[in-house]
């Protein structure tokens, strides 16, 4: 008797565990390069099954954002209402890109991918839009008005510039740790956020 191998979703199949293989075969090969039928066989899944997971191909080097920005929710909720605007952004950035070792790793493939793929840019708009929601609303909350008003959106945009302009910083030197050039571009306008409060 012949036993045929099931095709389907594998007991361990988990979005990180997608995003993992999809990450090296874009990084071996380019994103452009490997299709989701690819990615799906590199994962032992069905395609289906991939998609049950991300909605398309130019989700899969973001991963599980949606638990990174409740993460990000957290630390902003968990920051002391005492500290000064600035600090608390600071200090939740900085938390928020700590990884360890080997993470750090595959953090710089992932943010090489993203950052450095043409085809990417307008769907990570999408995402840096959740991003700024979050940070937007910590804003409003800290100094009074709504998420969509002018002042909590620039600083959200400002956020924004801070993180992508030291994320290619990064990128580009090796040398420098991720911490180091977060800290170096929040610098730059810390000081005009913690006149605000």
């Amino acid at each position: 008797m012949l036993h045929q191998s099931r095709v389907g979703r594998r007991r361990s199949t988990t979005k990180h565990h997608i995003t993992d293989v999809a990450i090296e075969l874009f990084a071996a090969r380019g994103f452009a390069e490997v299709s989701v039928d690819d990615v799906a066989q590199a994962a032992g899944i069905a395609r289906r099954t991939l998609f049950r997971y991300y909605a398309s191909k130019n989700a899969i080097p973001w991963g599980d954002f949606d638990a990174h920005l409740a993460q990000l929710q957290q630390l902003l909720d968990n920051i002391d209402p005492r500290v000064r605007l600035g600090a608390a952004l600071r200090a939740a950035l900085l938390a928020f890109n700590t990884f360890d070792e080997s993470e750090t790793v595959r953090h710089r493939q992932r943010m090489r991918i993203i950052l450095e793929t043409a085809e990417l840019q307008a769907y990570s708009m999408t995402m840096y839009a959740g991003w700024r929601a979050v940070i937007a609303g910590f804003v409003a909350r800290r100094l009074g008005g709504t998420a969509t008003d002018l002042l909590p959106q620039t600083i959200a945009w400002t956020m924004l510039g801070v993180a992508l302009s030291a994320y290619e910083n990064w990128l580009a030197d090796e040398s420098v740790s991720l911490p180091e050039a977060l800290g170096n571009a929040f610098d730059v306008v810390g000081a005009g956020l913690d006149r605000l409060g």
